[in-house]
């Protein structure tokens, strides 16, 4: 994917582990300039490094994507730095306790989620769409998941924030194809990042199995169809929800 997006400046939120940090360093291996964005200052650091090491170019705006001025304060400094905003991964989120609506999931892990997952995504899209408008371009995708598509016991306030992340991006593609920008997003199967490690033993092991291609995925390749969806490759996509789950939804 080298040079796939030479010139451009992507920035990722949620880049200190797992697919943000994956995607990060692939938007850097195509040629971009990124903004690495996160709660996390040693792990987000040590992707900035990464990047570095292997000749690219970052840097590292500590950033809680729930918080307004926050995220608007990321924007500005992406755009002081590199003078524009090209390419945006939104992929900031969190998981929840599992437990039933009724009996076991309180309103306080609803508004954890809801803040993280679904307003931190709006909050994203509004600032990053505010500066794209200035230049009359830009990609956008946003990250969901396989729980946003089929039930998952267990798991509802987690699957309603990455389903409202779909409504809200097909939403925004409409609103901004005119205006030269492509929104997108992707929904991941089982992948190996801190938060699927987090999840009961049992499961875990269930997981490669459920997938027809037999494997959890890896969140480099999560990464590289984020850079694909952000290059020029597909300048007719927009408003689509990638499934990135080894055929778990095809069953």
């Amino acid at each position: 994917m080298t040079g796939l997006l030479d010139g451009k400046v992507a920035l990722v939120t949620g880049a200190s582990s797992g697919i943000g940090r994956a995607t990060a360093i692939a938007f850097a291996s195509a040629g971009a300039k990124v903004v690495v964005a996160s709660r996390r200052l040693v792990e987000s650091e040590e992707t900035v490094r990464l990047i570095k090491e292997t000749g690219g170019e970052a840097i590292f705006v500590k950033t809680d994507v729930s918080n307004a001025a926050e995220v608007e304060a990321l924007v500005n400094k992406t755009v002081k730095t590199y003078g524009r905003l090209d390419c945006a991964c939104n992929n900031a989120g969190i998981g929840g306790n599992s437990g039933l609506i009724i009996d076991d999931i309180s309103e306080e892990d609803w508004d954890r989620l809801v803040n993280v997952n679904f307003k931190g995504t709006w909050l994203c899209l509004k600032y990053e769409i505010r500066a794209m408008l200035k230049q009359n371009s830009g990609a956008i995708v946003n990250v969901a998941s396989v729980g946003a598509v089929v039930g998952v016991p267990g798991y509802a306030i987690y699957s309603a924030t990455k389903s409202a992340v779909i409504t809200l991006t097909r939403t925004a593609a409409i609103e901004y194809a005119k205006s030269g920008i492509r929104v997108n997003v992707v929904s991941p199967g089982a992948i190996e990042t801190d938060m699927l490690a987090s999840l009961p033993v049992d499961l875990i092991a269930q997981l490669p199995t459920a997938h027809p291609i037999g494997r959890i995925g890896k969140p480099e390749e999560i990464a590289k169809t984020v850079v694909w969806l952000c290059s020029d490759a597909t300048s007719f996509i927009t408003g689509h929800n990638m499934m990135i789950d080894g055929g778990y939804t095809a069953q």
